[in-house]
């Protein structure tokens, strides 16, 4: 038995089974399902962030001259409405989905969650003294937005559950039946509504008399900047991507499973990026979800465009270069199912280990290259995740030609470490194909001559 077969029994054996009961956990999927709400509304409120910071000579001046002087903060009010309260969505998104899971009404129990994350969010209301405004002050945004991303997942994940039991314990208000299901629903939700409040309203008591002052804060401290070093550091997205790469192989969706633990952390620091870009401020991260793509997808998971044009120009085998014709144009827009499940690519011994090497080393390489400033770092902005790699790569740093080139890099870097397997993989398959071929030019034979008896 070969290295690579004793590999695959190892994989099998120990990896996927733990990969598919992660995959398949009913909470981790609500998360990572309940994040892809505030997706389309982050991707929207990027392209206004984009076009706020065009990096063209003379285009504010260009745009003061035509819009008047407050045109950038005009532009920039949709991205107060999508990035700066992200984290509402997220609330609702995740209890949505985990609710539809344990069945339980989703509508409500994505309202109920959306009030236990305002209750347990600090705020204060203006202050006067003798009919004189002394100050003002309102809900922190940044705890709606970025910052507030644990808490609301934690608040998501939990409310549908009290919900259930509230239901199974029959703590409901039951309705006719001649009550319209709307409103039968919104009194059914009324006790379970009432149990989530109290316990909100107990547990951002509990935290005003800690020091931590409130649940954010103690999230951040004891969960957020250990995860947020983890995941920022290049050990910590290395392993990321390793793991991402590993699950692809065993034919389970590694960017979704690693997502759904990853992406809290990743959004948080690209929107640190973001505001730091804002305000004209040095970046302070590397790593983040578009620094992932960047180094690990484009072309699709694996880094597989390389791939995907050497079969299609370069193939001998027949199946090959039709899975290559088939797969190049969504390959460009960063679409690879069919090349990672019709090559295929999974529990493939020979293509799995450039598939996971490609990503690990235009990670390597990309990373410290944003490190000591060789490429430009990544600017918080969210692009849609299927444009072509040079125009994602130069979108995603501002306007940087060096992140076009980084995109440009990763096609050649894995170009040169999937080639040598390509070539191993095409001659095996263009064996298959001959004595395919052989045996049935023997079998048309067979047939004629017993033909030729039977006359």
């Amino acid at each position: 038995m070969s290295y690579m077969d004793k590999l695959n029994n190892v994989l099998e054996k120990y990896f996927l089974p733990i990969a598919m009961k992660i995959s398949s956990q009913k909470h981790i999927q609500s998360v990572r399902d309940g994040l892809t709400l505030s997706m389309p509304l982050l991707i929207v409120g990027s392209f206004f962030l984009i076009f706020g910071y065009l990096p063209i000579p003379g285009y504010p001046e260009f745009m003061a001259k035509i819009f008047g002087p407050l045109w950038q903060a005009r532009i920039l009010y949709p991205v107060q409405v999508t990035y700066d309260i992200m984290a509402l969505f997220i609330a609702i998104g995740v209890a949505y989905r985990l609710a539809e899971k344990i069945k339980v009404d989703p509508l409500s129990c994505g309202a109920i969650s959306l009030a236990a994350f305002m209750l347990l969010t600090p705020f204060k209301i203006a202050y006067f003294h003798n009919d004189m405004l002394l100050s003002v002050k309102g809900i922190d945004l940044g705890l709606i937005g970025s910052k507030g991303i644990f808490v609301a997942i934690i608040v998501g994940l939990s409310i549908p559950e009290i919900v259930k039991f509230a239901v199974d314990k029959n703590l409901v208000i039951k309705m006719p039946d001649s009550v319209p299901p709307a409103v039968s629903k919104s009194f059914s939700a009324l006790i379970p509504a009432m149990i989530v409040i109290i316990l909100a309203l107990g547990v951002r008591i509990l935290f005003e008399i800690t020091p931590f002052s409130n649940i954010h804060n103690f999230i951040t401290i004891i969960i957020g900047k250990p995860l947020t070093l983890l995941g920022g550091s290049f050990i910590g997205t290395l392993l990321s991507v390793l793991v991402a790469q590993l699950l692809w192989s065993m034919g389970l969706h590694g960017a979704s499973i690693v997502g759904s633990v990853m992406t809290p952390i990743w959004l948080t620091m690209m929107d640190q990026n973001r505001v730091a870009f804002q305000i004209g401020e040095q970046i302070p991260n590397i790593s983040g979800s578009s620094f992932i793509f960047l180094v690990s997808k484009l072309g699709g998971s694996g880094l597989t465009l390389s791939l995907t044009i050497f079969m299609t120009f370069f193939a001998k085998s027949k199946q090959l270069k039709e899975i290559g014709k088939m797969s190049l144009g969504p390959g460009i827009f960063n679409i690879n199912e069919p090349i990672i499940f019709g090559t295929p690519i999974v529990m493939n011994p020979i293509l799995m280990i450039p598939f996971i090497v490609a990503p690990l080393i235009s990670t390597t390489f990309i990373y410290f290259g944003m490190k000591f400033g060789v490429i430009a770092m990544t600017n918080g902005v969210n692009v849609p995740w299927t444009l072509p790699g040079p125009i994602y790569g130069y979108l995603i740093t501002g306007g940087s030609i060096s992140g076009a080139m980084a995109a440009c890099f990763t096609l050649v870097i894995s170009g040169v470490i999937f080639y040598p397997f390509f070539k191993i993989f095409d001659a095996q398959k263009v064996r298959e194909e001959w004595s395919v071929e052989k045996a049935t030019k023997q079998e048309e034979i067979e047939e004629f001559n017993e033909s030729l008896e039977k006359i």
